[in-house]
């Protein structure tokens, strides 16, 4: 199974760095408000950056790592991220996506 590290942009700018086995899934989370406590208010998030990792121990590192990183420091590895990679994700959860926006519309009515 891999595991992933990832940063998300929050509603308010800031950046979330977190670590999964299924990125996907832990995204649909985020979203839901049933993800990180830090996220539940910063909500829609956006996955900005993700690496793969071959074992758990090797991803709570490189998350330790990524989040003792400035803002800039991170900006820049977001920024220099192939957005191919992202595309997939994106387009395995496009029908999640339009479903939780359409939730979220509801709400604000």
């Amino acid at each position: 199974m891999m595991n992933y590290i990832y940063i998300l942009r929050c509603a308010d700018g800031t950046l979330y760095t977190g670590w999964t086995n299924h990125l996907q899934k832990r995204i649909r989370a985020h979203q839901e408000k049933k993800g990180a406590r830090y996220t539940r208010c910063r909500l829609p998030v956006e996955l900005v950056y993700f690496e793969e990792h071959e074992d758990r121990i090797s991803a709570l590192r490189r998350e330790y790592a990524v989040k003792q990183l400035s803002r800039k420091e991170k900006t820049q590895m977001i920024e220099a991220f192939d957005e191919k990679k992202l595309e997939k994700v994106a387009d395995c959860s496009d029908e999640l996506h339009r479903s939780i926006a359409k939730s979220h519309a509801k709400k604000s009515d």
